[in-house]
């Protein structure tokens, strides 16, 4: 029994339909994954100047610790 006209074109116009839902499901994913993965990057970019800077304070204490221990037994040999 064929189908007539119209009930071809609702078909086609449902797939359609469906089809730009499906398009748009996977539009909406790919952008959050995108924030995801640019925010997991600017936390690590983050993390990095951070630990830089703890290396730095770290370096700068350990030189003042060196500093300090060369001229105190310089300053008691020199007594």
């Amino acid at each position: 029994m064929p189908r007539g006209r119209s009930t071809f074109t609702k078909r086609q116009k449902e797939h359609t339909r469906q089809q730009r839902q499906r398009d748009k499901a996977e539009r909406r994913n790919q952008r959050k994954e995108e924030k995801a993965v640019a925010g997991s990057v600017d936390e690590m970019a983050e993390m990095r100047a951070h630990a830089a800077e703890q290396a730095a304070l770290f370096d700068l204490g350990a030189e003042q610790a060196d500093t300090a221990e060369q001229s105190s037994p310089g300053t008691i040999l020199g007594e």
